[in-house]
């Protein structure tokens, strides 16, 4: 039974492998919002996903094994700030959408980021 288990189990994740390869990364882009320095990013999220949306935003910092939650400002920005330290980047982004989409997106905004500037992950 254990090998039938198994059997599944390699099917399903083949199945995503194909899956993501086919359809490639999300529609996704992050653009840094006026106001974002050392202590507060603000990031305007557009994920071209119709009739889907962002429902948790989470930043990790390189080098930390902590995801931190970004709070939902007006309309799609996202954003987190630190009272006490520096963020640092290059900052990785994780996401799960509305409808469950989850995705990583590793070093996406550099650590030099510039207001304005929009970042995507590289395919």
């Amino acid at each position: 039974m254990a090998s039938s288990s198994s059997r599944m189990l390699a099917a399903a994740v083949l199945a995503a492998l194909v899956v993501v390869a086919w359809c490639g990364l999300p529609p996704v882009s992050f653009t840094v919002q006026t106001g974002s320095d050392e202590k507060r990013l603000a990031l305007l999220i557009k994920y071209d996903v119709e009739g889907d949306a962002m429902a948790v935003v989470e930043l990790k910092e390189p080098g930390s094994n902590e995801w931190l939650p970004l709070t939902k400002g007006a309309g799609d920005v996202w954003e987190i700030k630190s009272g006490y330290k520096p963020l640092k980047g290059p900052f990785s982004i994780r996401f799960v959408s509305v409808k469950g989409m989850q995705n990583v997106f590793d070093d996406v905004v550099p650590a030099d980021f510039e207001v304005g500037a929009k970042y995507a992950p590289q395919k």
